[in-house]
């Protein structure tokens, strides 16, 4: 069965996933990189940015999880590109000629353009679609495989709320960040579908898992 399923999604203390003023110079707006020091301290994460080195464990171990099983992802707008970047015709996402993704991702967008495809296996589709028809055209790409709803926190809110996401996998960062998008608004009693568990980790996160029941 193919599951649409969300990956160490960095939250704040206070429930942000992305901080205000996002822009080409901050892709987190005042965030920074806070939400994903974890990330780029595991061995995983050095060795996506072409460095040695690194932490192992269970961070590690979660990051490691990103690709096996995943035949396509879908994300917002926001999380592929800087306010505006629908007016820039050369833009082609924050991931340079060989993003990591290595399937079709499908960017869910009012201002849709022809796909862009890029080295390594990654292909960008842009949708203006529901989360449901997003959703049934990726599986399709995804042939069998599983489907990465991969944010910004505003899709992944809304694709919680059309009760779509089958395994949710969030890491709460001991940070607060005051102000940005929130992730949780509106959804009240989400964890009633869901098993849960928690495993902090010497790094100071935790990692939060939501797995639907009955699956």
């Amino acid at each position: 069965m193919s599951l649409a399923r969300v990956q160490h999604f960095s939250v704040s203390l206070d429930g942000f996933a992305t901080g205000e003023g996002q822009s080409l110079e901050a892709p987190f707006g005042h965030a920074g990189e806070r939400l994903h020091t974890w990330m780029f301290d595991t061995r995983w994460g050095r060795a996506m940015l072409g460095k040695s080195g690194g932490t192992g464990g269970v961070d590690d171990a979660f990051l490691r999880l990103f690709a096996p099983g995943v035949g396509a992802e879908i994300m917002g707008a926001h999380k592929f590109g800087h306010p505006g970047w629908h007016q820039d015709p050369e833009w082609k996402g924050w991931w340079g000629p060989n993003p990591p993704f290595h399937t079709p991702v499908f960017v869910l967008t009012h201002h849709p353009r022809p796909s862009i495809e890029m080295e390594g296996g990654t292909t960008f589709h842009f949708l203006d679609a529901s989360p449901a028809d997003a959703l049934k055209t990726a599986r399709e790409a995804a042939a069998g495989q599983d489907v990465r709803i991969g944010g910004g926190p505003t899709v992944i809110r809304d694709f919680l709320a059309a009760g779509l996401v089958d395994h949710l996998h969030v890491v709460v960062v001991p940070i607060l960040l005051g102000r940005g998008v929130r992730l949780w608004d509106g959804l009240e009693g989400l964890e009633q579908d869901y098993e849960t568990e928690a495993v902090s980790t010497p790094s100071g996160v935790t990692h939060v898992t939501f797995a639907r029941k009955g699956l």
